[in-house]
């Protein structure tokens, strides 16, 4: 089943649990003048997005199509949005534009710099380039700063059929999760370098008061310190 909830002003969680994978895979739909996707789901996921999606906007309206880095569940469905929405525009970080969006979309997309501003309407993005936080070299993130929400993508990600918002210790799941991963193929899922501690005390500069994350929860409270205490943990089991 996927789920709605709304999460901040007009910011929507979409979200799916795969019990193959104990995981939750989480899209944020933005309604505004200019509504913006952020996270496709994998192309198989496109239907059941869609289905949501029809539910608080056209989606033929979309304006919009954002996400973190080159990986199926980030934007594996692209293709099938910007054919559904004329008017859609890929997001991407620079980087992501130039090495996949504008070879394998339809359509190029808008190559972000760090720290420029996307204008929904009533909603501001500001754009974070972080390059191989939490993946690719093409990585980055959206911060709305009107209700002080970060799109973090797999950042404090957590597995289980948990609940659409927490304000309990996100961190410790995540640290669950990272340390369950140990020993298997996805031992070091986020590469640890020398500029993840200050990306991440970058991001935490922006004091959100939301952190969505793909995979579980929607973190309510101290984003600050819950994304430092995160660091803190990737480095005792990445770094």
């Amino acid at each position: 089943m996927t789920r709605i909830d709304e999460i901040a002003n007009n910011i929507f969680r979409i979200s799916t649990y795969f019990a193959d994978f104990n995981l939750q895979f989480n899209q944020f739909l933005i309604r505004d003048d200019e509504s913006l996707l952020f996270e496709t789901g994998m192309k198989g996921m496109f239907p059941l997005v869609r289905e949501a999606v029809s539910k608080i906007i056209d989606p033929a309206s979309l304006r919009y199509v954002a996400f973190s880095h080159f990986e199926p569940d980030e934007c594996g469905s692209l293709n099938d949005w910007l054919a559904l929405a004329p008017r859609a525009e890929a997001l991407t970080s620079i980087v992501g534009a130039m090495v996949f969006v504008n070879d394998g979309a339809t359509r190029p997309a808008r190559g972000l710099n760090n720290d420029e501003i996307v204008q929904t309407g009533s909603h501001r993005f500001r754009f974070k380039a972080t390059p191989h936080l939490p993946h690719g070299w093409d990585a980055g993130f959206l911060f709305e700063e009107t209700t002080k929400t970060l799109l973090c993508s797999d950042l404090l990600g957590h597995s289980g059929d948990v609940s659409a918002v927490t304000d309990s210790d996100v961190v410790g799941r995540f640290r669950d999760t990272t340390n369950g991963f140990q020993g298997g193929p996805l031992a070091y899922y986020m590469p640890y370098t020398p500029r993840t501690e200050s990306q991440i005390r970058e991001l935490a500069s922006l004091k959100p008061r939301a952190c969505a994350t793909m995979h579980g929860s929607t973190f309510v409270g101290n984003g600050e310190k819950a994304l430092l205490d995160m660091g803190v943990a990737m480095k005792e089991i990445l770094g």
